[in-house]
């Protein structure tokens, strides 16, 4: 069941919690997702930990930016800080896929003392290139001109790898359906925070913490050696065959073996 709480700056944001024991695993989506990405994955975690999966704002049940209310990576950073003090934990193990990555780094720039690990989840610690920058003005106008349905349509299919396009279209399925579920403001300041964020590479290469890099060797969308970006005692790399951008939906008990394997190792 879903759960609400609201946050000292007045927003509300919406998770799923499953299991207990342990430091608390907090799960971060993707761009134009939801906590329902790991709905595979709760409650294979849930059985031997305590998991939370996080509705970013403007994504899910959170609540969406006003019309002109700018977003940035730092912000959504912020109000998870805000969240996790709300909670009452001391530390939290860190996974964040894609955009959720952007903003696990952030966090993990700015609120390491909260972190006991983190992991990007077919994501990079790299900023937008300028082409990348422009597809996302497209992205904004598209949604500001069409709505959200067309741009969704779109994206989808590149998420996922091309064989299991095809062999998976139950969760293909879902994936267009929390992506149409997304505030369309809020779709198109998220835009515009990744545009504009921050290389972080730094962050990976000066942390302390131990990390977790796990990317699909077909994704179409962040290729592997833009997630493989550092080697070091605390840094674990996990490939996953046959996956693309939505490991979370495609390979799930991999997945969730990656991160177990990760915590257990801690």
């Amino acid at each position: 069941m879903k759960k609400r709480i609201q946050l000292r700056n007045g927003k509300r944001i919406a998770y799923e919690e499953e299991g207990t024991g342990g430091t608390p695993i907090v799960l971060l989506h993707g761009f134009c997702g939801s906590s329902a990405y790991w709905n595979r994955v709760l409650p294979l975690l849930g059985k031997t930990r305590h998991v939370i999966a996080v509705d970013l704002a403007g994504h899910g049940d959170s609540s969406a930016p006003e019309p002109n209310e700018a977003y940035t990576i730092e912000k959504f950073a912020e109000e998870l800080s805000m969240l996790v003090e709300e909670w009452g934990f001391e530390r939290i193990h860190l996974f964040g896929h894609s955009l959720g990555g952007y903003v696990a780094l952030a966090f993990a720039e700015q609120y390491a003392d909260k972190l006991q690990s983190f992991g990007l989840i077919h994501s990079t610690p790299f900023p937008d290139d300028e082409a990348a920058q422009q597809n996302r003005n497209k992205g904004a106008e598209s949604i500001r001109s069409n709505g959200i349905e067309p741009f969704i349509k779109a994206l989808v299919p590149k998420l996922f790898a091309p064989e299991n396009l095809k062999s998976m279209p139950d969760q293909v399925a879902l994936a267009k359906e929390i992506g149409l579920a997304t505030d369309p403001n809020g779709a198109i300041q998220t835009l515009r925070a990744m545009r504009d964020r921050k290389d972080r590479l730094h962050v990976l290469q000066e942390s302390q913490l131990p990390v977790l890099l796990l990317a699909g060797d077909q994704d179409q969308v962040i290729a592997p050696a833009k997630t493989f970006v550092v080697e070091k005692a605390q840094v674990q790399q996990v490939l996953l065959p046959n996956v693309g951008h939505m490991g979370m939906l495609e390979a799930p008990q991999d997945l969730v073996d990656a991160m177990v394997k990760f915590v257990e190792s801690l």
